[in-house]
């Protein structure tokens, strides 16, 4: 394949060796390492680290690093915010001019076990909560930096698309507890939430009066809508989550059948093909709960089309080869459906206590979203950010927004920003699901802000 090339001009050599055992690698220029981390035993997370080619020495300001989340549950940050959306190369092993290597190093992870490459030898070794994923995650951390001095001496920060927000806010709450303790050797300089499903209650309900007011739902499918949306209140209530989160797959099929289909992930949109044989993740049990993966496809044949596109066939194909510490056995996103079914319990439970702790603690907290999502809608991360117990949120409310521009084209308002002391909050217009992949500029913008990277 001449795409390869990328990834084969350099030799690999052996990093670290655990009774004979390789668990990780590291290019020869040391521009790529990778490698599992055993968080518990006979569970195996899989991590993977780019250091940056634009990185800039500045004293008054270290060079950053992102930690990037993928949702699901069970979708891999690996294979889908790497490759999809934030990493060196994309789906067809071409440089992206808009990677987030431009501003930080990058390390995506397979979260939580039995996503993407990562897997457990025992069923009964999946998480179940948002907070046993942010403590296996604070032991890969643990490993990856307490060993290298250098990692040490750039802040983390810990950036989240969809379901992985909540993994971010109990990861960074987790690792500050660590570090306190002395047990991990890091710096966190942050967390961002984009398009994160924080508060499903105040999503589900968002879902109905915004189609209405574009003309997607009629006041038929609206008053269906809001039915199911309070019957998930109720059961949100009564601590019946797996309930909810019935629910809330029979709210997603009522609403699509009430609007014909609309994208769930850019509102101006209808669904993308149902043919899922190009990439299914198995994410969700229910066909309401494929769309993730769906809208993924539709990304890729929009961007190259007839392209070597294929994120499964690549991930199990050339990148496997590449990486050479994946066992046989192993296939990529080959337990994600699994990672869904245990967590299924906490998928709508709310993390807003989370975020209030760590603004509390004074840890900076950007909260981004794309303007046409509809699963994570703005109006449901509006109303969530409005619950917020936080001392300064009367404040932040009362601030102006600023526009924001790309480059020397200061005619085309592409976002707003608005802060007050430790929240941000970004608004980043004709973006979905997906704000880098929908608006790279302004998203590679926003990432050099919120890092303080030295980077121009």
């Amino acid at each position: 394949m001449e795409k390869l090339h990328h990834f084969v001009f350099i030799l690999l050599f052996l990093v670290l060796v655990h009774r004979g055992k390789v668990l990780a690698l590291k290019s020869q220029d040391g521009s790529e390492e990778w490698g599992y981390v055993q968080v518990r035993p006979k569970a195996h997370m899989f991590w993977w680290l780019y250091r940056s080619p634009y990185r800039v020495e500045d004293p008054s300001k270290p060079w950053p690093i992102v930690l990037w989340l993928q949702g699901g549950p069970g979708a891999s940050g690996v294979g889908i915010g790497n490759f999809e959306e934030v990493g060196p190369l994309d789906t067809s092993l071409k440089p992206r001019n808009s990677t987030w290597l431009r501003k930080a190093d990058l390390l995506f992870v397979d979260n939580p076990v039995g996503t993407g490459y990562s897997f457990v030898e025992d069923k009964k070794l999946f998480v179940k909560t948002d907070e046993e994923a942010g403590t296996d995650l604070t032991t890969l951390l643990i490993e990856i930096f307490n060993g290298d001095e250098k990692l040490q001496k750039s802040p983390l920060f810990i950036v989240a698309e969809s379901y992985g927000g909540k993994y971010a806010v109990t990861l960074a709450l987790s690792a500050l507890k660590a570090i306190e303790e002395g047990k991990l050797k890091l710096i966190l300089g942050g967390v961002a939430l984009g398009d994160s499903w924080i508060s499903p209650e105040d999503f589900v309900f968002s879902w109905g009066p915004l189609l209405k007011d574009l003309s997607r739902l009629d006041d038929n499918g609206l008053q269906k809508s809001n039915s199911i949306a309070e019957r998930i209140k109720q059961q949100l209530e009564e601590g019946k989550f797996v309930d909810a989160t019935n629910s809330w797959s029979e709210l997603e099929s009522v609403i699509s059948a009430s609007s014909n289909n609309v994208d769930f992930y850019n509102f101006l949109e209808d669904e993308g093909s149902n043919d899922l044989s190009a990439m299914e993740l198995g994410l969700y049990k229910e066909i309401s709960m494929k769309r993730y993966s769906r809208y993924l496809t539709f990304l890729r044949s929009r961007s190259t089309p007839g392209g070597d596109n294929d994120l499964d066939e690549l991930l199990n194909g050339a990148i496997k080869k590449k990486l050479k510490i994946i066992p046989e056995n192993v296939t990529w996103g080959g337990q994600s459906n699994d990672v869904f079914t245990y967590l299924e319990g906490d998928f709508m439970k709310p993390r807003i206590n989370e975020v209030d702790e760590l603004l509390a603690k004074g840890v900076n907290v950007t909260v981004y979203n794309g303007q046409v999502d509809l699963i994570c809608a703005t109006k449901g991360t509006e109303a969530w950010v409005n619950k917020l117990k936080w001392e300064g949120l009367k404040n932040f409310l009362g601030k102006d927004r600023t526009p924001l521009y790309c480059g020397s084209d200061k005619s085309t308002t592409k976002g707003f920003v608005k802060s007050y002391k430790n929240l941000y909050f970004y608004w980043i217009l004709k973006a979905g699901h997906f704000v880098p992949t929908d608006q790279p500029c302004v998203a590679l913008d926003m990432v050099g802000a919120f890092t303080h990277s030295p980077a121009t």
